[in-house]
């Protein structure tokens, strides 16, 4: 079978990009945005069970950074559909040799990037133009009683905005900032 994605690596471990391989002649293309048979060994155990869609409308609009504590983690996979933006994951897993270590990578509909971001890292994007549209598959139904969060412009994380922070939600600017106690998740 041909893949239909190439698969990187990142520097944190379990963290990959996927590339899309569109077909395509002179009337578009097709793309395939998720297929179990290339990519559930990245999903053990897993499988999709909800996928959802932001727009996002303002460039330099923060959204993140959100994660679910076990045992309702979940492993994305984020397409950015139209716009782009600056898609970030943050390691998050207590025995991790790259715990609280992030890695940002661009998305748009032009690359045919996803990020697939595993259980036990927080994600959050950096909308990098005006009408951001992007697909979440994910591995688990979203449980409010689960979510966790880290503030974005928090300095033990150091993220390296784009572009000027704004529009960011009360509720995402509202996390505690990271201490000596912060733990992480157990994965």
């Amino acid at each position: 079978m041909n893949s239909r994605f190439d698969i990187d690596i990142t520097p944190l471990p379990g963290l990959h990009i996927l590339k899309r391989k569109p077909i395509g002649d002179s009337r578009g293309y097709l793309e395939r945005l998720f297929c179990q048979d290339e990519l559930g060994e990245f999903l053990p155990g897993k499988q999709i069970v909800q996928i959802n869609q932001t727009l996002t409308s303002e460039s330099g609009t923060v959204r993140g950074f959100h994660f679910q504590h076990p045992p309702y983690s979940e492993t994305k996979i984020i397409s950015c559909i139209e716009g782009e933006i600056f898609d970030i994951a943050v390691d998050l897993r207590r025995t991790s040799p790259t715990f609280l270590k992030w890695h940002g990578e661009i998305l748009n509909s032009d690359n045919h990037k996803s990020f697939l971001i595993p259980d036990g890292f927080a994600h959050g994007f950096q909308a990098l133009s005006d009408t951001c549209k992007i697909m979440y598959f994910h591995t688990a139904p979203y449980n409010p009683q689960a979510e966790g969060g880290l503030c974005p412009t928090d300095p033990k994380l150091a993220i390296n905005w784009p572009l000027p922070l704004v529009n960011v939600s009360d509720r995402d600017t509202s996390h505690s900032l990271i201490n000596n106690n912060f733990k992480g998740v157990d994965i």
